[in-house]
């Protein structure tokens, strides 16, 4: 196995570099716009979105339900699905008719139950560690894979209601290119009213002069990929390719059946992005972290966001035949407590917990590993987090033996330790 040497890192995400620059347009980033020449490439490409529940989800009401444990069950009672013998929260009513195609792995253990490191830790497979800076797996997707198209002129990350994970020492041309709001307009996409063409193209002209000669003088790998944000972001906003982003294009029914808030928004714009090619796309929905009245906020608010979203996202992917070339993740940093606490609310809980994956070549329609009656520890099948980034590794045709040399020269493998889950590989 031979380590690949990767260029300098980037300490800041792109759009930093961007804020600042002459043009002060903050939308200016790591964009592309499509070819109809990569017809080809696209069909045999592999996809990814992952559903980040960002807050810590309550999988013991949602995924892994206890109604015959006294202390821990919680008020929501399972419901059967599509998947034989697999049985969900009564309140994914739409998710439980699509669970032939998903997978649940009850018995995750990723050690980690402060926020900050198991956001890390869920997005990289590492824990945090002040020597190097680890690139989100997202990252390692749009390296690995995403590079394989050519003249590819989208994001190959991007991330939708929240930042994402950043690219570490990949180097920011692979950070993740941030939509805040998936229901607005991206801002700035068009040159200031005042600017016309003749103008615009002089002051990308003395630009690249400037950038140029600092790219000459500093031999900045910064400089370079700054560049080449530049460069692919001019493309893009000349582009009639750019109204992927205008949910407006959808048929009113589409945007129903999605939802249109912000999550229900984003998995609609996710499936757009990867019918065309787009190699990952996290699509977030904060707010799971109940640490009082988790079980109204939950019946109330998240849970028919998450079903109306997601529900539809794997049922649109499976009707447009992207299913199977599209691994679809649903996690967060950690799960919470079997306990209930006094406010009516689980805390942090990373030691035995629930993902769904399905999609992308996996099987369909199973169950992982199970805890015992209360919820509490794990009695069979445990499944590490370097196994479940294995796994996502396997499904996107990544190599799992790929290893990464930093520019510090220290080797960084992309599956540390871990196995692919050989039940869910096809």
């Amino acid at each position: 196995m031979t380590p690949r040497p990767l260029p300098n890192p980037s300490r800041r995400h792109f759009l930093g570099h961007l804020a600042g620059t002459a043009m002060g347009v903050p939308a200016l980033q790591f964009f592309s716009s499509l070819r109809a020449g990569a017809e080809t490439a696209r069909r045999n490409h592999r996809s990814c979105i992952v559903l980040w529940m960002s807050g810590g989800p309550s999988h013991l009401d949602i995924w892994d339900l206890k109604p015959e444990s006294e202390k821990n069950g919680g008020p929501f009672r399972p419901i059967d699905t599509s998947a034989a013998g697999v049985k969900i929260t009564e309140h994914l009513p739409k998710v439980a008719k699509q669970m032939h195609h998903l997978n649940i792995i009850r018995s995750l253990d990723s050690k980690e139950g402060n926020h900050d490191r198991g956001n890390y830790l869920m997005h990289t497979g590492y824990v945090p560690n002040p020597t190097v800076v680890h690139p989100g797996w997202g990252s390692v997707c749009a390296f690995e894979v995403g590079e394989q198209l050519k003249n590819f002129d989208l994001p190959h990350c991007i991330a939708i209601n929240e930042p994402g994970q950043g690219a570490g020492f990949l180097g920011m041309s692979y950070s993740p290119f941030m939509i805040q709001n998936p229901n607005a307009p991206i801002a700035n996409m068009r040159p200031p009213a005042e600017v016309d063409g003749a103008r615009f193209a002089r002051r990308l002209e003395m630009l690249g002069q400037v950038e140029n000669d600092f790219i000459a003088q500093r031999k900045s790998q910064m400089a370079t990929d700054h560049k080449a944000v530049y460069s692919k972001t001019v493309r893009m906003m000349n582009s009639r390719l750019k109204s992927i982003f205008d949910l407006n294009t959808e048929s009113p029914a589409i945007r129903e059946a999605y939802g249109k808030g912000s999550f229900g928004s984003g998995c609609l714009l996710a499936r757009r992005l990867v019918e065309q090619g787009v190699t990952y796309v996290e699509v977030a929905l904060g707010g799971w972290d109940t640490h009082a009245n988790n079980f109204d906020t939950l019946s109330n608010r998240l849970l028919p966001e998450l079903d109306q979203g997601m529900g539809t996202l794997v049922a649109d992917l499976a009707q447009r035949g992207l299913l199977d070339s599209t691994l679809v993740v649903w996690m967060g940093e950690f799960g919470r407590t079997p306990r209930i606490n006094q406010n009516a609310g689980r805390d942090h809980w990373p030691r035995s917990w629930s993902v769904v994956v399905g999609g992308g070549g996996l099987k369909g329609g199973q169950t992982i590993g199970a805890t015992d009656k209360d919820g509490v520890d794990v009695v069979d099948r445990p499944v590490g987090v370097m196994d479940l980034i294995a796994t996502m590794t396997k499904s996107m045709n990544i190599n799992v033996e790929t290893q990464y040399t930093t520019p510090r020269g220290r080797p960084i493998k992309v599956v540390d330790g871990g196995q692919p889950i050989k039940e869910l590989i096809g």
